[in-house]
Order: C-alpha cells, then structure tokens, then sequence
C-alpha cells in the first residue's frame, strides 16, 4: 500500500484517491500551496476592496445580491455550514469520508478556490491524524449537505470517528490537541461548494466495479466448465470481426482461465450452441468493461478540474472572479447512472447462469447439485435469493439524472443529482458482489462433480481458493454463513492476485 500521497503536481489519481480513503497520509507539495495562498490573497483583496462578489462578500444561492460588510463574513461562513448540514439517513463509510475530504484538497491544490490555508491545512490533519467527519449519505441533489457534515468538525461542530469511536466534533478535535476553527470570507462557501463528494463517491464505486468485472470472467469461466461449454464462442478470431476493447479483453481472460481443460475438450461438439448466458460472456461482461472505461475518463477529467464557484484567477494585483456554473455534476451523474446500468448488467447474467447450474433439466447435473436431492433441497434457494437482488437492481439501475427540482427560489432550476445517482450505484454494487458470490458458491459445488485436474487452469486456482475456506456441500446445511464467507473472498484482492499470478496476467 501506499504510505503517502502528494497533491500538487500531476492530477491525483483515482488509485492515489484510494490509497488516501484506505488510511494512507496525504501532503501538498510547495506548488500547490503557493497557488492557494495566492488565490487567498486574491479574496483578501476583495474583501478589502468592498467589491461585491458571490458567495465572497454576498449571500448565497438566491440571496447572491445580498450585499454583505466585512464583519458578517466569518459568521456567513460559519452559518453556511450550519444551515447545509441537514444530510439524513445512515454515515457514509470511514473509506468514503475520507475519500471526499482527498478530493476537496485537490480541487484547492489547483488554486482557484481562494479558500484560507489553515482550513486546508486542517483537512490534511484530519486525513494523516484519524478524524474522520460523521457524514449522513442521505439529502443531497448534489453536494451541499454531505460536505457541510463532513466540515462541521473544524469548527467544533458535528460529529467524527476517533479510533473507531464516534463522538463530538469538538471532541474530536481535542483528542488529537486541536481547537475549533474561525472561519474566513468565502471559507464556508468553499468547503461546501464543488463536486469533490460525487467525484470520489464515484471513483470509489468504480474501483469496486473494476474489480468485480475480473471476478465475473473467473467465475463465469467456473460456470461454463460446470456446463460444458462450447469453446467456439470464444474464439479469438471470430471476436476479432466485432472489435469492441472490453470484449476482446473478456474473450482472452476467458482462454487463459480455460486454457487445457480436459474437462471442456472432452465435452466439444456435444451441442451447436450454448444458451446465450453461457455462449455471450465476452459480449456482456466486456460490454460493462467499456462503460467502465468511459466513466473512469469522466472521473479523471473531474478529479483534475477546478469545481466549486466563484472561481479566482490572476494575482492579488490584476484578478478576475468569475461566477460560473463548475459545481454542476451533469457528468458524473450521467456517469453514477452508467455505472449503475452496466453493473446491473453483470448480476444479470449470473443469475441466469446460476439458475442452470441448479437445474438438472440443462446442466447434466444432479438436482441443485446434491446426489441426495427430496431429502436434501442443495442449492435451489441460493437462485431465488440471485433473482432477488437482480430484481431490486433493475430498480435502482433507473437513471437518476433525467429528473429535475428547482430549490433556492428559482436560482438553482437544474440539478444533477449526480451524488444520489452514485450513491445508488454502490448500492447495486453491493447487490452484484452478492450475486457473484452466489454464483461462485454454486459454481464450485457444481465442480465438485469433476476431476479438479481436469479442469482449467482459471478454474482449478479459483476452485483452491475457495475450498480452502469452504468445504462442498454433501447434505443440506445453512447456507447463509457460506455467503458472508465467499463475499469476504471477493473484497479480498490478495485471492483475485493469487489467481492471476497463477494465470501469468492481469484480468
């Protein structure tokens, strides 16, 4: 892992975002913070200029024409966090709290926010000393409440996770020897304004959807040598005709995960074709690929722009400030929504996949895959849970981002609802990594059925690894502690290494 991270130079990266969300320390560089103090100085000057510009020396939203004198502004700023913080529902997690606060230093490191150095200063405490924010994930149409809970805690407020423990923001702060804050001008505006939150939400989701499209090919190899697939399918050639990148990349991994099965060899010309949740792998799994691709552009495009509004450009001796429309996340819900669509997807068609391997009237196999089936009911309720979540994901695989409310009193008449939308796709995240659990516990019960040896070479690495965890079914027992398990194997990325390093290459 990781022991630190700099911000400053080139754009940070969604794997450096994930490396500070999973505890590792973060600092900016001289650059970045030169170009912070710098943009500091220009709001200082505006401030001492009496000049009226939004959210720096007026109100916000609808009260933007509300001018205001220079002993209101650290109230407004201590106000604007109060007053947003109205988020509801269940915390995010630690990993994802700590994500946001990476992406808001970002988006200050590129010097256009004008936001006071000490409160940049203090999130990279927050981040290298363990105080995490209690944010609520619920109630925001973009990004408003979820960064004011998560700035709350600098001025004493809210609450954070100290060491696993949830207490008082100004607890928090005199655990680890420090005190509230006094916001500046356009110090409050600038800790809730911007799309640092949806673009980490979002970039975190992704990681996750990455890493369970290479679970979906080993699986789904495992699937297709329990069915005795038609390896014509995946034929290098024939996918070439049809060249979209994710399935050509699917369409490979599954050769290598196959490669000298006895197992399949014996098995080809038993029948023309194959069901298409079988027979399209490359095509479906690598469909999802693609979209993951395009999202993680529009990930990285964010994660190197400047987002929150106003923005200031030039010297404290010849600026501009420029009201601009930058916080707005039409991308990054646009994308929240893909990534819900195309993760969706690959649940989808495990659970297809799950229903043959349990039903003896296409898979060759004893009845969900006991010897013993009346007595023993094996696997055939493990299905119904699949079609279960694949039911709620086609729910909340609805796009988000088509709606539309008006808030502010007309000043705000179009909203992304691009948090929302990528908050919903983690929740179909976790409904996919559920399913393909699933689909690997029945997968390996199905090979036990064969000679592990002849197996291919994918196959019998991902068979080791969850049998040493999991031992096969020979009567009914509770099958629900076996699902905690296998999804405990999937989040594990050192078992997915394992398997790739006894394939020779990356999935």
């Amino acid at each position: 892992m990781v022991d630190t991270v700099i911000i400053g130079g080139a754009p940070l990266g969604r794997q450096q975002l994930a490396a500070v969300a999973a505890g590792a320390r973060l600092e900016l560089n001289a650059a970045a913070w030169s170009r912070i103090d710098n943009a500091r100085a220009i709001v200082e000057r505006i401030v001492a200029n009496g000049e009226r510009a939004y959210g720096i020396t007026t109100g916000l939203g609808a009260l933007c024409n509300v001018v205001l004198s220079p002993d209101q502004l650290a109230r407004l700023s201590s106000n604007t966090l109060q007053s947003h913080a109205c988020g509801v529902g269940e915390p995010l997690s630690i990993p994802l709290a700590r994500a946001l606060l990476t992406a808001q230093l970002q988006n200050y490191a590129h010097g256009h926010s004008g936001i006071s150095p000490a409160v940049v200063q203090r999130l990279v405490d927050f981040l290298n000393l363990g105080i995490t924010p209690v944010v609520p994930a619920g109630g925001s149409v973009g990004y408003l409440t979820h960064m004011a809970h998560a700035a709350l805690p600098l001025i004493g407020l809210g609450e954070a996770w100290v060491e696993g423990e949830r207490v008082p923001g100004g607890v928090a702060l005199s655990r680890r020897g420090l005190e509230p804050l006094v916001l500046g001008a356009k110090d409050g505006l600038s800790l809730v304004n911007g799309t640092p939150c949806m673009t980490a939400f979002l970039a975190m989701a992704l990681a996750r959807a990455e890493h369970l499209a290479k679970w979906a090919d080993v699986i789904s190899a495992m699937s297709f040598e329990a069915l005795k697939g038609q390896l014509a399918a995946f034929d290098a050639e024939a996918l070439a005709v049809k060249p979209h990148p994710g399935a050509l990349q699917v369409g490979a991994n599954l050769r290598r995960l196959l490669a000298d099965s006895a197992n399949l060899s014996r098995h080809q010309g038993i029948r023309t074709q194959d069901a298409l949740s079988i027979r399209s792998i490359p095509q479906i799994h690598g469909a999802s690929r693609d979209q993951f691709t395009h999202i993680g552009r529009q990930v990285d495009i964010e994660l190197a722009s400047a987002t929150d509004n106003p923005q200031v450009f030039g010297t404290p001796d010849d600026y501009r400030v420029v009201s601009q429309a930058n916080p707005h996340g039409q991308s990054l819900g646009m994308a929240g929504d893909l990534l819900a669509i195309a993760s969706a997807e690959l649940a989808g068609v495990a659970e297809r996949r799950i229903d043959r391997l349990v039903n003896p009237l296409v898979s060759g196999l004893p009845p969900f895959l006991l010897e013993d089936s009346g007595v023993n009911s094996g696997l055939m309720i493990v299905q119904y849970v699949a079609a279960a979540l694949v039911a709620e994901n086609k729910v909340l695989a609805h796009p988000m981002v088509v709606d539309n409310f008006v808030t502010s009193a007309l000043q705000e008449d179009h909203l992304s609802l691009a948090t929302p939308a990528v908050l919903k796709a983690h929740k179909v995240l976790d409904n996919v990594e559920t399913v393909l659990a699933i689909e690997y516990l029945v997968a390996a019960q199905a090979l036990h059925f064969f000679d592990a040896a002849a197996l291919g070479q994918g196959s019998r690495a991902a068979l080791a690894v969850i049998r040493e965890h999991i031992p096969p079914y020979s009567e009914d027992r509770v099958v629900a502690p076996d699902i905690t398990r296998t999804l405990g194997l999937l989040r594990d990325p050192l078992l997915l290494q394992r398997i790739e390093t006894e394939l020779g290459t990356s999935l």
